[in-house]
């Protein structure tokens, strides 16, 4: 397949025909243009089914799509809108390009962007694309340790996405067992860029990334409605030496962002309580970020135990980067068979699906019954 054969009218027009036929059912079809097969044809489909979600913009005639795992791969646009926000100068360059999502919007504040990339057909399908876009780059075919051994350039950004899975597609999550090896090029990154931005997966360890990396100025942990999908880390030539800051967005969820010093946190005192009025849960990048005993100093709350991470006040914060619920106390007793709950079981021995064999009640509902633990023991909270 040419990007000039799929981006004939006719297949054109029977990839849009087919946007909403089951793709299992089409591909036991018989091919309708003998150039091609029902496979590659049912890429495009899922590629454009893709984009409306998660990368709108690229939903326009003549985006040609790339495979199945580069299209997981790639960033959503809202995260790669985000990352772009701040960010400005006059040189650019992503070393690990991919279907150039992060890419196209990073670019955006920058007068030259390269582009490199050593997978040969998808290099091609971005540029194409990028094309259809109006946007103008260098597009560079090599990987990234022989464009960093031959570059002369300077650049006031470079961002990278190392790959996360070995040649069998297994994930890894240290930074030596990425491709490429970050211990072993960030001399050569520093080299080239004072301002250097890499994207790692969402489950690496925080304390880790500080040990392992100098100079990291900023660790960003990005959630979208509440599930964190990437940590950017940001290393810089100027990197102030009191701290790393640690910054937990959430997007399209309508919470705050919580900032914080990584080494403000070791110094931090959590108070403790029973449950009060209200009982707030912090969203997933704030409970990524490990910084339990600032939210009860910033936030003036206080914890009901110190593993559970639940906070609890007699006045609502509104500000809170979380779930606020006005909760009571209950007794097991005071549960009925058959009702419907939106379970939370943190820091206790039943799981969900325990408690829900235990007590003969189901998912659903408006209500949330919380099964936790405060200092004085096991209890169950329940929202009004």
């Amino acid at each position: 397949m040419t990007l000039k054969e799929i981006l004939n009218k006719d297949i054109q027009n029977y990839i849009n025909a087919n946007l909403n036929t089951d793709l299992h059912s089409l591909l036991l079809k018989k091919p309708p243009f003998p150039e091609f097969t029902m496979a590659e044809i049912v890429q495009q489909i899922k590629g454009k089914k893709v984009a409306q979600k998660k990368f709108p913009f690229l939903n326009k005639e003549n985006v040609v799509f790339p495979p199945n795992l580069n299209l997981e791969q790639a960033s959503s646009q809202s995260t790669a809108e985000f990352k772009a926000r701040y960010l400005k100068g006059r040189k650019f360059v992503d070393l690990t390009s991919g279907f150039g999502i992060d890419a196209y919007f990073l670019s955006q504040n920058f007068e030259e962007v390269t582009l490199v990339e050593q997978n040969t057909e998808l290099l091609e399908i971005v540029k194409h694309n990028w094309e259809v876009l109006g946007r103008n780059a260098y597009f560079i075919n090599s990987n990234l340790e022989t464009f960093l051994e031959e570059n002369t350039e300077r650049f006031d950004l470079v961002y990278l996405d190392p790959a996360r899975r070995d040649s069998q597609k297994n994930k890894k999550f240290l930074l030596e067992d990425l491709s490429p090896n970050l211990l072993e090029i960030q001399n050569k990154l520093s080299e080239i860029s004072d301002r250097i931005m890499i994207k790692l997966s969402p489950l690496i360890d925080i304390s880790y990334l500080i040990s392992v990396l100098d100079d990291i100025s900023k660790i960003q942990i990005i959630a979208v409605k509440n599930e964190v999908k990437e940590l950017l880390v940001f290393i810089s030539s100027t990197a102030k030496t009191e701290g790393v800051e640690i910054s937990c967005v959430n997007l399209e969820s309508g919470d705050s962002e919580f900032n914080f010093n990584f080494k403000e946190e070791k110094a931090a005192v959590s108070e403790f309580s029973e449950p009060l009025k209200f009982l707030y849960i912090p969203n997933n990048a704030v409970l990524k970020s490990g910084g339990f005993n600032l939210v009860s100093e910033n936030f003036n709350v206080k914890k009901l135990h110190p593993n559970s991470h639940f906070y609890t006040s007699d006045e609502r914060l509104e500000s809170f980067p979380g779930r606020v619920l006005e909760i009571e106390t209950v007794e097991a007793k005071q549960i009925n068979k058959g009702e419907k709950f939106n379970i939370i079981s943190k820091n206790h021995p039943l799981s969900p699906e325990e408690i829900k064999k235990k007590y003969k009640i189901s998912d659903g509902g408006k209500e949330y019954l919380i099964f936790t633990q405060t200092k004085k023991g096991k209890i169950i909270l329940k929202s009004v």
